[in-house]
């Protein structure tokens, strides 16, 4: 992508090549040694302000803002931690007669952004701020790009009000590394999201279950319905499958004879990017012998009230203008009792053409490729699922709309499966799992003949999985909990973008740069060309664009700065170049 560089960039590429002059490498290559960190500093201040370590501290962080004062100066410092105020003095960084350090490198070849270790002692300001005595300070990596500056004001009552915030959305998740650092707070959801997992996997490790990992690339896109990202392994020459789900490799474990196995993955399924879904996704997966859904709607509640509890000290969670309660025990509705609670009808009944019906009474798309169960389900997900704000367990699916479930043992018709909703959305889906070989076939056969009338989204069949069925499975309870939507709810965030460090972006579009030849097509004299860009019109639709007069003071000023030994011309042949 190519890059056009504005003048402070310019700038400090020009202060790095002068700090190489001097002898400094902008990017040593020794490691920097802490011995604390700002919150670290606070905490033993507030403790005992005597305490023997303060009197002789190292730390290391990002400039993030600059007070020069003569002789004195004041910066900010933060790092992963937060941030403190550093106190410089001319005399003691240099106590002899060169005063470089601190006159040039300190006062003119330092940038806000650029990371510094510094050492000292800590000290309170007469205004009363913990501050760092630095009495020797190296730079460990000069910034070559300005960072967005946030500025922030405190009014008479005490508010905070910010300005000029690093806000756009796309430019957050395109940047996230720019926004974890002006915008520190963002840290906090990626922070809990690490705890929730670590809280789910402690839990399950304490039942004494093994977590494993299972193939990313697989010959069959299997356990679960959702189209699949394709690829082709060169030396196998055969088409891969990134996986949209593991389900089927952590039940052959269970038919090795693992009592319970878990794994925290990522899965791909190449679909719709909103604010619920991305393309690459991560949830935890797990199965357990001798169990069935009832047993796992128990475990379910009891994992994620835990989680709520080691996030925030209590089952309750604000989300936007809803309080989630965690608490057991939750709602429990089956399928069908939803759709008639909440739309008044009933459909247990129905065939597939009354469904297609009733949906399109209801208002709801359908297409011809949609089933019985594809039609049940866009019914519940657009009629229902956004209404079920508190955690409630949905339960007992229709068979056609769960290939890899047992059959209910007391409703013929129905599937042993539930989903657990909150906040208008699915939070995890989960079964007692399908151990009949025969059966595991007709409804493999019957996902095929969906494919066949264009759902893309049907399971294929998978010969090994059944294979592995007919030398046994016992018993199974299995789940999947899609982990980027909890930690959405758990940290009250809209969107998942705001959950994900990296979330999938349309590419980026380089910007529009005409040509030399390009401007002078346009009437700008080759000789002032440079001066064009310089004042960063890249295009000539962006020149047609300018002020004439605004543009003809700026012209001027340029020629100044750049010392171009050229005669200004006059205003009226400026706009011809405008024109």
């Amino acid at each position: 992508m190519q890059h056009h560089l504005s003048d402070q960039e310019i700038n400090r590429r020009s202060k790095r090549e002068e700090l190489m002059r001097l002898g400094i490498d902008p990017y040593p290559a020794e490691p920097f040694e802490r011995t604390i960190d700002s919150a670290d500093i606070r905490q033993r201040h507030q403790a005992n302000p005597d305490d023997e370590i303060l009197k002789n501290v190292s730390l290391a962080g990002r400039l993030m803002g600059f007070r020069i004062m003569g002789n004195a100066s004041f910066a900010e410092l933060q790092d992963a931690a937060g941030r403190i105020q550093l106190y410089f003095r001319r005399d003691d960084l240099c106590p002899g007669e060169d005063k470089t350090l601190y006159n040039t490198v300190f006062k003119k070849l330092l940038d806000i952004g650029d990371i510094i270790g510094v050492r000292g002692f800590v000290f309170v300001t007469q205004l009363g701020e913990l501050s760092v005595h630095v009495q020797e300070f190296k730079l460990l990596t000069k910034s070559l790009r300005p960072l967005p500056v946030v500025k922030e004001q405190v009014d008479e009552q005490g508010n905070r009000h910010v300005y000029d915030a690093f806000t756009d959305p796309e430019q957050r998740y395109r940047q996230r590394y720019v926004d974890l650092i002006v915008n520190p707070q963002v840290r906090d959801v990626f922070v809990k999201r690490a705890q929730l997992v670590n809280s789910m996997r402690q839990y399950l490790s304490g039942k004494g279950y093994l977590e494993v990992e299972t193939p990313i690339l697989q010959p069959i896109h299997g356990g679960a319905a959702a189209r699949p990202f394709a690829t082709h392994h060169n030396s196998l020459d055969t088409k891969l499958y990134l996986r949209i789900a593991n389900e089927l490799y952590l039940k052959r474990l269970i038919v090795g004879g693992f009592d319970g196995v878990f794994e925290f993955a990522k899965d791909f399924r190449n679909e719709g990017m909103d604010r619920f879904h991305n393309p690459e996704f991560t949830q935890v997966e797990f199965y357990v012998a001798y169990k069935d859904y009832r047993w796992m709607m128990d475990t379910t509640e009891e994992m994620l009230e835990k989680a709520a509890l080691d996030l925030h000290g209590t089952p309750q969670v604000t989300v936007g203008e809803n309080v989630i309660d965690f608490k057991r025990p939750w709602k429990r509705y089956t399928m069908f009792e939803a759709i008639q609670a909440y739309m008044n009808v009933d459909i247990s009944a129905m065939d597939e053409a009354q469904l297609r019906r009733t949906a399109n009474e209801l208002g709801v798309e359908t297409n011809d490729t949609m089933g019985k169960s594809k039609l049940i389900d866009e019914i519940f997900g657009e009629k229902v699922e956004g209404q079920l704000i508190q955690p409630t367990f949905i339960t007992d699916y229709p068979v056609e709309m769960s290939p890899l479930t047992k059959k209910h043992r007391d409703k013929p018709g129905l599937v042993e499966r539930f989903e657990a909703i909150c906040n208008g959305k699915e939070i995890c889906n989960a079964y007692s799992e399908l151990n009949d070989p025969i059966d595991q076939r007709e409804r493999f056969e019957e996902q095929l003949r969906l494919a066949e009338r264009g759902d893309e989204e049907a399971m294929a069949m998978d010969d090994d999985f059944l294979r592995a069925l007919e030398y046994g499975m016992p018993p199974t309870a299995g789940i999947g909990i899609g982990i980027d939507r909890l930690t959405m709810i758990m940290t009250n965030q809209s969107s998942i973008q705001d959950v994900l460090f990296f979330p999938q972006m349309r590419p980026e579009k380089a910007a529009e740069v005409h040509s030399d030849a390009d401007f002078t097509a346009a009437g700008v004299p080759q000789e002032w060309v440079p001066a064009v860009q310089k004042m960063g019109y890249l295009t000539v639709n962006q020149l047609k664009e300018a002020n004439p007069n605004k543009f003809f003071n700026d012209l001027g000023g340029m020629r100044k700065k750049m010392k171009l030994d050229l005669k200004m011309p006059g205003l009226d042949e400026v706009k011809s170049w405008l024109m």
